[in-house]
C-alpha cells in the first residue's frame, strides 16, 4: 500500500483535539491532520521524529497528514486510514496464508442493521467475515498490545463475529501491528479487561484470532509476517 506522495520528515511538537498535531519541517511549524483518534498511548512526545505526507488536493483545510511516528527507535504506522487497505491488497495478493486461495473479497460488507465487518471473502459456498484491528501500543519491548484504551466498539464486533460463526460463517479477526519492533502480541487486559475476556471466549467458540506485522519503507506499508499471540497476558 503507497503513500499518496512523498513522506516528508519532521518533529513532533504536540497532538491537540484528537485530529491536529503540530509539526515542525525544517525551519517551518505545519499543523497537519493526525488520521488517528485513539489515545496513541506511548507515541506522543515531543521530540518525536515524524513522517508526513502532503496532499494534492487543493480544497483540503490541512495539506499534511501525519504518517509515521518514531518512538523507542521503532517506526510506527498511525494512519488507521491506511491499515484496511493494507489489509486489502495483502488478500489481493494472497500474502495472508490463511487466505491464499482463489476468491473474491468484499469490503465493508453489512451484517445486520447495526454492524458491518471490513471484509467478507467467498470461496466457493464457504464466507469468511473479518474484522481488523490496528495495533500500535507496545509498553514492553518486543511485545504489542490491543486495545489502547477502553474499547466498546471492539466489544460489539466480538459479539458479532461469534455470532456469524454461530449462523455458519466462519470469522476471524485481524490485529495488524503498524510497527517495526514487535515479535509477540497480546491483549492489554489492564486497559479492557470486557474485551480480554470476551476475545478469549470467542477464540474457543469458532472465532479465529491472527496477528500480523508490517514491513515500512520510503514508499509505503506492506503487511509482514504473522506474529505469535498470546490471549492469556
Amino acid at each position: 500500500m503507497n503513500f499518496e506522495n512523498q513522506l516528508i520528515p519532521g518533529v513532533l511538537i504536540k497532538r491537540y483535539k484528537r485530529f491536529f498535531v503540530d509539526i515542525k519541517l525544517k525551519d517551518k511549524k505545519i499543523t497537519a491532520h493526525c488520521p488517528n483518534t485513539g489515545s496513541m498511548m506511548g507515541l506522543l512526545n515531543p521530540g518525536n521524529k515524524v513522517w508526513v505526507t502532503k496532499s494534492d488536493n487543493k480544497n483540503r483545510k490541512l495539506k499534511y497528514t501525519l504518517q509515521i511516528i518514531k518512538a523507542n527507535k521503532a517506526r510506527v504506522g498511525v494512519n488507521t486510514h491506511l491499515t484496511n487497505k493494507i489489509v486489502n491488497e495483502a488478500l489481493i495478493k494472497n500474502h495472508i496464508k490463511e487466505f491464499a486461495f482463489d476468491k473474491t473479497v468484499q469490503k465493508e460488507v453489512k451484517y445486520n442493521q447495526n454492524t458491518r465487518f471490513d471484509f467478507l471473502i467467498k470461496k466457493n459456498k464457504s464466507k469468511f467475515f473479518i474484522e481488523v484491528k490496528n495495533v500500535t501500543l507496545s509498553r514492553k519491548k518486543g511485545l504489542a498490545e490491543f486495545p489502547d484504551a477502553i474499547t466498546l466498539r471492539g466489544v460489539k464486533h466480538i459479539r458479532e463475529l461469534m455470532d456469524a460463526a454461530e449462523k455458519g460463517y466462519k470469522a476471524f479477526i485481524l490485529f495488524v501491528i503498524q510497527r517495526d519492533d514487535c515479535k509477540n502480541f497480546s491483549i492489554a487486559k489492564d486497559i479492557d479487561n470486557e474485551y480480554s475476556k470476551l476475545l478469549t471466549l470467542a477464540s474457543k467458540n469458532k472465532v479465529k484470532v491472527l496477528c500480523y506485522d508490517c514491513k515500512f519503507s520510503t514508499k509505503g506499508i506492506k503487511l509482514g509476517k504473522k506474529i505469535n499471540i498470546n490471549l492469556n497476558g
